[in-house]
């Protein structure tokens, strides 16, 4: 059974790289981000709390997403193994971290549109939609999330580097961590993750 943990600031791809991970190897993908913004857009009690915290551009604190991966992980609906995305506290076979420059993760997050109909992603870099601000599936509106500014996202870089690096730091000396640069395009980077782990080479392009 295979057990990974991905980590990165937003923007590194780690969602995308996750999830190509987990098709290609039938493993089940758990997504704190995912399952945090199913709350908020249901509008339950943890939505209402997560919206506070994301609107102030702080993190998610480690009581409330270590709550969130213990509930999701007791479902046991992961016959070959796990890959968890946007938290690293977690059991782990192995783990790795996407690394991308400060400036990088300026450039890439505040691209980042989503439609306020479908919820569909769009970047606009690599994933423009074909007319301005309007979504290509259902035609609804396209906007920033509301913690994608560039006062939210200096908080986010602040915390992400003075709670994550160490963490890194220690599992670095267990030789558990193989940091990638995210730097490169989607297949290199999922190419070069393999290597790492020596897992099968990836069987279907990204979409």
């Amino acid at each position: 059974m295979r057990k990974f943990v991905i980590m990165g600031i937003q923007g590194s791809g780690k969602g995308t790289q996750a999830k190509l991970l987990a098709e290609d190897l039938d493993l089940e993908h758990i997504s704190v981000g995912d399952i945090l913004r199913w709350n908020v857009q249901h509008h339950t009690k943890l939505g209402a709390q997560v919206r506070r915290i994301v609107a102030s551009g702080r993190l998610v604190d480690d009581d409330l997403a270590e709550a969130v991966v213990r509930q999701r992980l007791s479902e046991h609906d992961w016959n070959y193994g796990f890959i968890i995305d946007g938290f690293p506290r977690s059991a782990r076979q192995a783990e790795f971290n996407l690394d991308l420059p400060d400036a990088e993760v300026h450039r890439r997050v505040l691209a980042r549109r989503l439609c306020s109909q479908c919820g569909l992603d769009y970047n606009l870099i690599a994933h423009r939609p074909q007319v301005a601000d309007v979504c290509d599936v259902c035609g609804g509106r396209l906007a920033m999330r509301d913690d994608d500014n560039p006062e939210a996202l200096a908080i986010r870089l602040a915390e992400y580097h003075a709670q994550t690096k160490p963490l890194i730091e220690i599992f670095q000396r267990k030789e558990f961590v193989a940091t990638i640069d995210a730097t490169s395009p989607v297949r290199d980077v999922q190419a070069i993750i393999r290597q790492h782990f020596s897992l099968p080479p990836l069987t279907a392009a990204p979409q």
